[in-house]
């Protein structure tokens, strides 16, 4: 498999599931801005939404969107413990907190990265925002993972899109019970290996 990424973006996701999985892969680094990666080969070629992260295989197949490649890495190495069994209510319950970081996490920071934001309006996100942080926090009141007593790639999302707050201006400090976990998410070796291959550490 390779996993086309970019260093700290929402393809870290998949880079540290892949790693907590004990999945072989390599890794190709695109820039977004041209489509091009590191070897000068056209990514729109591989993908043509032009998006990381795009899990690509031998066969020539791809597949997109970070929930979704999250979920396959988990059922490649169901030994791993990554999603609940298939058809449970707790693997159900995993999906749900996937999609509310893809849909009211992730894609909530999107305008903070656009510098023709106004800035008017990114003070309106970043409200938006505090609101879904807050939802995470009450949620890790007294367990240490999404999923309760255990971690999931749902873990492994929230960690990296959360990782976007204080950058953009969003202390954490409102939210103990979240900094805490983010905390505990950054002593692992999966979370620390990848974040030192993209040279983030």
């Amino acid at each position: 498999m390779k996993l086309y990424m970019k260093p700290g973006a929402c393809s870290l996701a998949p880079h540290i599931a892949l790693r907590e999985a004990g999945l072989a892969f390599d890794l190709v680094k695109v820039d977004l801005a041209t489509k091009k990666t590191e070897d000068g080969g056209d990514f729109l070629a591989v993908n043509p939404k032009g998006q990381v992260p795009t899990l690509a295989f031998d066969d020539g197949d791809v597949l997109t969107e970070n929930a979704v490649i999250l979920q396959y890495i988990a059922d490649q190495a169901p030994q791993a413990g990554l999603l609940p069994e298939g058809g449970s209510a707790a693997r159900y319950r995993v999906l749900e907190w996937l999609n509310f970081i893809a849909t009211e996490l992730h894609k909530g920071f999107s305008p903070l990265f656009r510098p023709t934001t106004p800035d008017a309006y990114k003070a309106t996100v970043k409200e938006t925002l505090a609101a879904k942080l807050a939802v995470l926090d009450r949620r890790l009141a007294g367990v240490p993972f999404l999923a309760g007593d255990r971690f999931t790639v749902a873990d492994v999302y929230a960690f990296v899109v959360v990782c976007w707050a204080k950058p953009m201006g969003i202390e954490l400090s409102p939210w103990p019970n979240l900094a805490a976990y983010m905390g505990r998410l950054a002593e692992r070796p999966a979370f620390q290996a990848a974040r030192a291959a993209e040279g983030l550490a």
